[in-house]
């Protein structure tokens, strides 16, 4: 089991190495997380709904994602209060309190099946835990650090990011904190995302070794430019808010308080001649080429966001200077004329008016529809075959006669202006397909007058090249054959103990 000194310490990076590590050497390999608390979502071939980090890492892990290896997902909406998620399926809406109160003996049976299921199945189950294992005011009810690995009976690797200073200090805080039988859990120790010089960290190895009598079992450089798709939003304070002047193609994306799935936009970062930046304020907002709204966990509150901010004015007058502007999911129903909620789904306030740029009403449904789709996208004269995932709560209808922009095998989709410029679309994962992507970019060099680029390169490709790089990089700085071998010892001594017993 993994676990960290804190959120974005580099855990679900790690179990993702080591999912593809493990099945490089010949171990049938699988993630698990018990409890994720996540906006960015993943849906497996059988249309349910778990954590992305989990969907991730089974790919590295070249397998097929099931909700065992995610059982638990929860959803921040707003208003202290989270839509429940169990088993790829909404299950409640639940407050926090409500949440440790009510459910957490339910939890724990959905838990203790699932890594059951799983450890039948496979050769190694690599476990993430989530934010500390020291977080002392919920450690009596938590379903996701220790009381998993007791479950298990998983020995465990504390992470720790030297990135943010006071690795040391946070680690050893860490371990101090927890209880005699959780610390005698941790095996070793792993710093993560180190620059600079490993020997003259040593002097702070030696020492840590020497005052707590646990291993260092590596120190992982920090990667420059890994594609490995982010677990929550916690890592969007690391995107930039700027243009990168030394780019033709200036996309901003919308940073609204209930984002969700904004990995839909990770393929531009991989593009060389786009710069992606993401925006909170009317006044960070420029006049980029490409205006994305990506997807909302609470629609009604985000769109007020938009008016609060000036966004929404803001967006409003780049339409009216011919700006491309796409709508995913949530950011799809803004674009509409009005958002309804009577029923209260997703928010309180039950209704609002949105940019009016497409003319389309939305109402919010208690059904979640969870699928993965294909179908064909009609972007001007080009039928482009397309594929993604559509996981949301509201229906959209457009005025009759506009145009939809994705032919589905049983339905339309979405909705694209005539001069292409204004899209919709509940398609999550559309930019993820090459042949589109290449298309859009190039049509908004053409707007600049520059020259199309030309066999672009494709992300699943880098996507899988981005998994062998961290594998690598990974199992070159860690000391993998004294991880085995305190792995054996520790599973071991916990079969003596419980022959003893």
């Amino acid at each position: 089991m993994i676990q960290g000194t804190h959120s974005d310490a580099g855990k679900s990076a790690l179990v993702t190495a080591l999912c593809r590590i493990f099945v490089q050497d010949g171990y049938k390999t699988a993630p698990f997380k018990s409890q994720n608390m996540s906006l960015n979502s993943y849906i497996t071939t059988c249309g349910k709904e778990i954590g992305r980090a989990q969907g991730v890492q089974a790919e590295a892990a070249g397998i097929e994602a099931t909700t065992d290896m995610n059982p638990i997902l929860i959803k921040p909406s707003g208003e202290f209060q989270s839509q429940i998620v169990v088993h790829g399926k909404p299950y409640k809406n639940m407050k926090a309190g409500e949440y440790r109160k009510d459910f957490y003996q339910k939890g724990l049976r959905i838990i203790e099946e699932s890594y059951e299921r799983l450890s039948d199945q496979y050769d190694r189950v690599v476990i993430e835990g989530a934010g500390s294992p020291a977080e002392i005011n919920l450690n009596d009810r938590e379903l996701v650090n220790m009381r998993v690995a007791n479950i298990a009976k998983a020995p465990v690797i504390l992470v720790g990011d030297i990135e943010k200073g006071g690795v040391f200090a946070s680690l050893v805080g860490t371990l101090q904190l927890l209880e005699p039988e959780d610390k005698k859990r941790v095996i070793g120790v792993i710093i993560n995302k180190f620059r600079g010089d490993v020997s003259l960290l040593q002097p702070g190895l030696t020492w840590f070794e020497n005052y707590t009598g646990i291993p260092i079992l590596g120190v992982i450089p920090f990667i420059e430019n890994l594609m490995i798709e982010a677990e929550d939003s916690v890592v969007l304070s690391n995107y930039s808010t700027k243009v990168d002047s030394s780019k033709e193609i200036d996309i901003a994306v919308i940073r609204y308080p209930m984002i969700s799935n904004f990995t839909d936009i990770d393929p531009f970062f991989e593009e060389v001649d786009c710069s992606v930046r993401f925006v909170k304020k009317g006044e960070e907002l420029g006049e980029p080429d490409l205006l994305i709204l990506p997807g909302s966990k609470n629609t009604i509150e985000d769109m007020m966001f938009l008016h609060n901010t000036g966004l929404a004015n803001r967006i409003l007058q780049l339409e009216q200077k011919k700006t491309t502007i796409i709508g995913i999911c949530g950011g799809y129903q803004m674009l509409g004329n009005h958002i309804e909620d009577k029923d209260g789904v997703e928010s309180l306030k039950k209704e609002i008016e949105g940019l009016s740029l497409l003319p389309m009403k939305t109402s919010m449904t208690p059904y979640k529809l969870t699928v993965q789709s294909t179908g064909v996208a009609q972007f001007g004269d080009e039928k482009i075959p397309v594929s993604g995932y559509e996981i949301h709560m509201g229906e959209s209808h457009l005025e009759a006669g506009y145009k939809h922009f994705v032919q589905l095998a049983d339905r339309e989709e979405g909705a694209i202006s005539q001069d292409k410029r204004i899209i919709g679309t509940y398609f999550h994962g559309i930019f993820h397909n090459d042949v589109f992507r290449e298309l859009l970019v190039n049509e908004l060099r053409l707007k600049k007058g520059l020259a199309p680029i030309l066999d672009r390169a494709s992300f699943s490709k880098k996507k899988e090249e981005g998994f062998d790089l961290l594998a690598n990089v990974v199992r070159e700085h860690i000391h993998l054959e004294k991880m085995h071998q305190l792995m054996t010892d520790f599973q071991n001594k916990q079969r003596k103990e419980s022959y003893g017993k």
